[in-house]
């Protein structure tokens, strides 16, 4: 059971407020009726789903393209001049995970190319034994493609791992796969689906750290 794997943004890094950020710094040019809600609507999901989740918001005739020009380029701006913000406790669970001698992967549905670049970046990529980016799987969160094609990889069944997520896509995509789902909620506040999704809600991954210390001792 010593398996786990994390989803990377809200979870790893907090870059969900990174790009919430990004996207109001657009709203007035896009003329966007709710950026905040059709950005939540989009948390966890790949570029495909996120478009389509935007054209059911804005129509159509959206100018989808030149906004993720726009946004991605300012998420880039922001990324080289000021950094990726870690997560509270994330150094110091990966750091203990590989000294437990766990098996640890990440499922992400931003592109690997990124995710590998990002983790780099901060010091992390370390402890990671696999990545699946968005495009490795056939379907983006909420299905469960992602996580199961990180258990093929890693040689591990679903329900032999536990998952590390933020978002309510990512939570339903835990579930699906069978995994056994934490949520250390970020943008997103747990409601009543959430609740009967995951196996234990938790406020940061130091917790989760001290969660899978106890469950791992009693084993």
């Amino acid at each position: 059971m010593k398996n786990v794997i994390f989803d990377m943004d809200g979870v790893i890094f907090d870059s969900e407020h990174v790009c919430e950020r990004c996207w109001e710094d657009y709203k007035e040019k896009y003329k966007l009726k709710d950026a905040k809600g059709m950005f939540h609507a989009c948390i966890g999901t790949t570029i495909e789903k996120t478009k389509e989740t935007m054209f059911r918001f804005e129509g159509p005739d959206f100018p989808y393209e030149e906004f993720r020009k726009d946004t991605s380029n300012r998420f880039h701006e922001i990324e080289e001049t000021e950094g990726l913000p870690v997560k509270k406790g994330a150094r110091e669970l990966l750091s203990w995970l590989k000294e437990s001698g766990a098996n640890v992967g990440l499922a992400s549905s931003t592109r690997s190319e990124t995710v590998i670049r990002q983790l780099t970046h901060a010091g992390l990529i370390q402890y990671f034994d696999v990545i699946v980016g968005g495009e490795m799987a056939k379907k983006s969160k909420p299905e469960p493609d992602i996580y199961l094609e990180a258990c093929k990889r890693m040689g591990i069944t679903p329900e032999s791992a536990y998952g590390v997520e933020d978002s309510y896509n990512g939570m339903r995509s835990l579930h699906a796969a069978g995994l056994h789902p934490i949520m250390v909620p970020d943008l997103l506040e747990p409601d009543e689906e959430m609740q009967s999704l995951t196996e234990i809600i938790l406020p940061d991954l130091l917790e989760v750290r001290d969660y899978l210390k106890n469950v791992w001792n009693n084993r």
